[in-house]
């Protein structure tokens, strides 16, 4: 029993010492930078398919015209808002000319709810669904800043302008690194539209919704213009090279990049003496991948010799795998002593489907971060503990006398009680 009480006491003292000397490493920390005003544009599809009454017994334009003027009355004062159709001019047959139809209802900017609301009220469904040439326009009109941009599309149906495919169209936009999110919503939708506008949505990190009650389609429009309000870090767009000697030189932030199936991309971070390098990438299959692939990013230096490395795998359960590293650089007692440039490597053994277009490349996230590192290098792979080990030391030792002391209490009360 004595010895199951010092065995409690120290566990315990163990325990708190290494809950007390754990050093998590803190994130990255982005710049701040002023942003400009949250842009969003309401891309709706005003085809004839619109006229369909299985919306809480109205047609699915009432509801989305319903929706529209509640979101308008509670859009934030900070959020510039657009709105852009589509399908609601033309009603001729030629689908060349339908597949022109897209115009901007209301220009994005400062919200006049009253003139916005006329505008939604001269609607009426009428023609056909170019929902390419429509995010193709609605990038250009939400184009130029560093702020916010969110196009939230919403329809009843799929495409019918291929072979100029939305998802293509979504990631070429994804691809031009500008930081602009589509969120999608489906309106009573079949399959094919929900895969087609769950697959724009992926490829720009935006969400797919599905919407059977006007309720439904008010609360979540609103939702996401509330969400442009809130502030957010742009990632910075970037092109690594092929090899270290080409790449660019990264300070610390969060840029975003596209990479080839199955290829190497290279950055450079430039590390002074005393300071320590945390970076951590992310890289999402934004269309069909075949199962099993990882990620690898390494630290290496100017002559490629490895310094470190993060690597990760995935069996196809989730759509972004991610890895990180940390390289503390040792402090120097030269003050002059050079920064080491430090290369970064990322690769990927990502591989598409059958039948899947292979450009533009994945989408990458990388996080840089340069910080002060810790004042002895030798420890700091130690549990994370730094100079916490001088006070796990101490902890054990005083558990260690506390069992004694408490064992010897004990005994000599067992000893009197016999003796009594």
């Amino acid at each position: 029993m004595i010895r199951r009480q010092r065995l409690a006491v120290g566990a315990c003292a163990l325990f708190a010492a290494l809950t007390a000397g754990i050093a998590f490493p803190s994130g990255a920390v982005a710049d701040e930078t002023e942003q400009d005003a949250p842009k969003v544009e309401l891309v709706l599809d005003v085809s004839g398919s619109m006229r369909a009454r299985d919306i809480d017994g109205g047609t699915r334009m009432a509801a989305a015209k319903q929706a529209f003027n509640e979101v308008l009355d509670a859009t934030p004062e900070e959020v510039q808002l657009g709105i852009r159709t589509l399908g609601a001019n033309y009603r001729g047959n030629d689908r060349k000319e339908g597949c022109k139809d897209t115009a901007r209802l209301y220009p994005v900017g400062p919200l006049d709810r009253t003139d916005a609301k006329a505008a939604v009220a001269t609607l009426s469904p009428t023609g056909w669904t170019p929902i390419g040439p429509a995010l193709l326009k609605a990038a250009d009109d939400l184009d130029g800043g560093n702020g916010t941009r969110r196009i939230v599309l919403i329809s009843d149906g799929e495409d019918t302008c291929q072979p100029l495919d939305p998802c293509v169209v979504a990631r070429e936009i994804a691809a031009k690194g500008i930081g602009l999110t589509i969120d999608t919503l489906g309106l009573v939708p079949d399959a094919k539209t929900r895969a087609q506008l769950s697959c724009i949505a992926d490829a720009t990190g935006g969400t797919y919704t599905d919407v059977r009650h006007k309720d439904e389609l008010r609360d979540r429009v609103g939702q996401l213009v509330d969400r442009a309000a809130d502030p957010v870090v742009t990632p910075v767009a970037t092109e690594g090279a092929d090899r270290c000697e080409r790449a660019p030189v990264l300070k610390s932030g969060l840029y975003t990049d596209r990479e080839e199936f199955g290829q190497q991309r290279w950055y450079k971070v430039d590390v002074e003496p005393g300071q320590e390098l945390r970076a951590s990438v992310s890289v999402a299959d934004d269309r069909a991948v075949n199962p099993h692939y990882g990620v690898l990013l390494r630290a290496v230096t100017a002559h490629g010799r490895e310094i470190v490395r993060g690597e990760a795998a995935g069996t196809g359960r989730t759509d972004v795998i991610s890895t990180g590293l940390r390289y503390p650089k040792r402090d120097s007692d030269d003050d002059s002593a050079p920064a080491e440039t430090v290369c970064l490597q990322v690769t990927q053994s990502f591989s598409a489907a059958a039948g899947v277009k292979t450009t533009p490349g994945l989408p990458l996230e990388l996080t840089i971060d340069v910080v002060d590192g810790p004042s002895g290098h030798h420890d700091v792979a130690a549990f994370g503990l730094g100079r916490g080990w001088w006070l796990l030391g101490a902890l054990v030792l005083a558990g260690f006398l506390a069992g004694l002391l408490w064992g010897w209490l004990s005994r000599w009360r067992v000893s009197v009680w016999r003796t009594n």
